[in-house]
């Protein structure tokens, strides 16, 4: 099981949810504001956060910066904030998972294990070489033209989904399943963002893509460009 902390500003949904995850054998710490539970994963070092952005201390958002410039421990954003903006807002931060309030136990702790799942992935598997493009499994590192990409965990996760099939198209909810560990219903927006960024960071565009192609209305590709 894990060890969690709960950054949660409203009393009974802090208390509530800590009792249920130690319920579940969860070990649980939790705190009702933004810097006393960043010193609580200094001093503690949990396996994951859970974190609301309405802290009393400090926006959310904020905080989560501050979280990565010590840690890449996973981050599931919880709260209250769902519009699409929010979510790329705390994914450009650094978050791993964003779930809009109200949710339940079982669904937190399903994206728990999901995150920890990939925060574990790594292995032995040898360099995949797609064009000039290299990615390191069991490294978790990528580089295209020997420059190494800055890629965030969920991008490599992806990148790393299409890699292990070059030029085969892979279907939208296949992708999500297999790097977000969850059933694809409300996805796309999640799936286009770190698309996006990968595109970005490969220097291309979906108006002029190089490494990854959309096929409409079928899935995602990776393939050497042409030439």
């Amino acid at each position: 099981m894990a060890h969690v902390l709960l950054i949660e500003d409203d009393d009974r949904i802090r208390r509530s949810l800590a009792r249920l995850l130690a319920e579940r054998g969860h070990e649980v710490d939790a705190e009702a504001a933004g810097l006393p539970g960043l010193q609580r994963l200094i001093d503690r070092s949990p396996d994951v956060v859970v974190l609301d952005l309405g802290l009393p201390d400090i926006d959310g958002v904020d905080l989560l910066r501050m979280v990565r410039a010590t840690s890449q421990v996973p981050v599931i954003v919880a709260t209250a904030r769902d519009g699409e903006r929010d979510i790329v807002t705390t994914l450009d931060a650094g978050a791993d998972d964003h779930v809009a309030k109200p949710f339940s136990a079982e669904q937190l702790e399903a994206r728990i294990r999901a995150v920890l799942r990939r925060a574990n992935a790594g292995g032995r598997e040898a360099a995949i070489h797609v064009g000039d493009l290299t990615i390191d499994p069991a490294g978790r590192t990528a580089s295209l033209a020997d420059e190494a990409l800055d890629l965030s965990r969920l991008e490599f996760d992806l990148l790393l989904a299409l890699a292990r099939r070059p030029g085969e198209v892979i279907p939208r909810g296949q992708l999500f399943a297999e790097v977000w560990r969850q059933p694809y219903g409300g996805g796309d927006k999640t799936l286009d963002v770190h698309l996006s960024w990968l595109r970005r960071k490969l220097g291309e565009t979906a108006a002029h893509p190089r490494y990854l192609h959309t096929v409409r209305g079928v899935g995602i590709k990776l393939s050497a460009p042409d030439g």
